[in-house]
């Protein structure tokens, strides 16, 4: 069957309440089979539990990737068991990738509390991190069809080395001048750095079930596109978003002098003299002319284009209705934060 826009809209929240539930035995029986000590640690990343194990008293994160997984394989026409085992996988994934991200970026708040390295310390969060990527490799390569889809995690974290030392190397390069970062750039470090993932996610269970590789191709790069546009959302949030919600500083970007994707553009345009010496002294000064320079609203129009390619890269491929309308109820919901 394939893929077309349907007349009733999915319910995003309930879609993503669905996945986590269907998902959550499974992702808890694998950290299960942990170390204790590093369980505890890989449970707290999680958000099921606070330092020493009690339990947590409000839920983790929202499963954008686990849901992704579990309505890639339901769209392809995969097992059911595809789509769970997909999902672990790449949750594991995602959570290894926070626990180093944060020690690389000096990030000591995540989701509103304590990031891993500082509740428990750097050296035992790199340990939990590797434990957590050891574990996703194991629950893939269980599977039937385990091999193409260990392929196909490992081509993901590549992408996502890759765009992590481009994020680290960027900032190294100057705010100006020829050696500056350019938004090209940019969108190539948020496509292998987040977008990978997102894309892989889609596509596992797929891939797990043993679809048509045309299909998982697509799957992919509707992924990919939607990883750019969160990648993008997060850049905003991070400047001049609300730390309830981001869990972050205000200003937490620009304090950490970060080359996001609005300050870029500001810097292209005739503000960028006014611009750079900010970045390095006036965090709020710095978000008033960024945002009078265009940086804003750029950042967001490119975000648009990139979660519309994410919905045409699911036109005409041979996917369920259904499932692509609650794909396509997701795309927009993950950015639609700043959207």
């Amino acid at each position: 069957m394939t893929a077309t826009s349907s007349t009733a809209p999915a319910d995003a929240p309930a879609v993503l309440h669905r996945c986590r539930e269907l998902v959550r035995p499974a992702l808890a029986s694998a950290v299960a089979r942990l170390h204790p000590w590093v369980g505890e640690m890989a449970a707290y990343s999680l958000g099921w539990c606070e330092v020493g194990g009690a339990p947590a008293p409000a839920p983790g994160g929202k499963g954008v990737r686990q849901a992704l997984a579990v309505l890639g394989a339901e769209a392809a026409g995969a097992p059911g068991r595809a789509g769970v085992a997909a999902a672990v996988a790449v949750e594991l994934v995602h959570a290894f990738s926070l626990l180093h991200d944060d020690i690389m970026d000096g990030d000591a708040v995540r989701r509103c509390r304590p990031a891993v390295w500082k509740a428990y310390g750097t050296g035992p969060a790199i340990l939990a991190g590797d434990a957590l990527f050891a574990l996703a490799v194991e629950t893939l390569a269980a599977e039937p069809g385990g091999a193409g889809a260990v392929r196909r995690l490992s081509v993901a974290l590549n992408d996502l080395v890759r765009g992590q030392a481009d994020d680290l190397l960027f900032a190294t390069r100057p705010w100006t001048g020829p050696d500056r970062v350019t938004p090209e750039e940019y969108r190539a470090m948020a496509e292998h750095k987040t977008g990978a993932l997102l894309g892989c996610s889609a596509a596992l269970g797929a891939v797990l079930g043993g679809t048509a590789p045309g299909t998982a191709a697509a799957l992919d790069r509707a992924g990919r596109h939607l990883g750019v546009a969160f990648q993008i959302v997060d850049d905003v949030l991070g400047i001049w978003g609300d730390p309830e919600v981001t869990g972050k500083p205000v200003h937490g970007d620009l304090r950490e002098r970060k080359k996001t994707f609005p300050v870029l553009v500001a810097l292209g345009s005739p503000a960028a003299g006014r611009l750079a010496p900010l970045l390095d002294s006036d965090p709020r000064g710095a978000a008033a002319l960024i945002e009078e320079a265009g940086g804003r609203s750029a950042a967001l129009a490119e975000a648009r284009r990139h979660l519309a390619a994410a919905e045409s890269a699911l036109v005409g491929a041979p996917l369920r209705t259904t499932a692509v309308d609650e794909l396509r109820s997701l795309l927009g919901f993950f950015v639609s934060r700043e959207l």
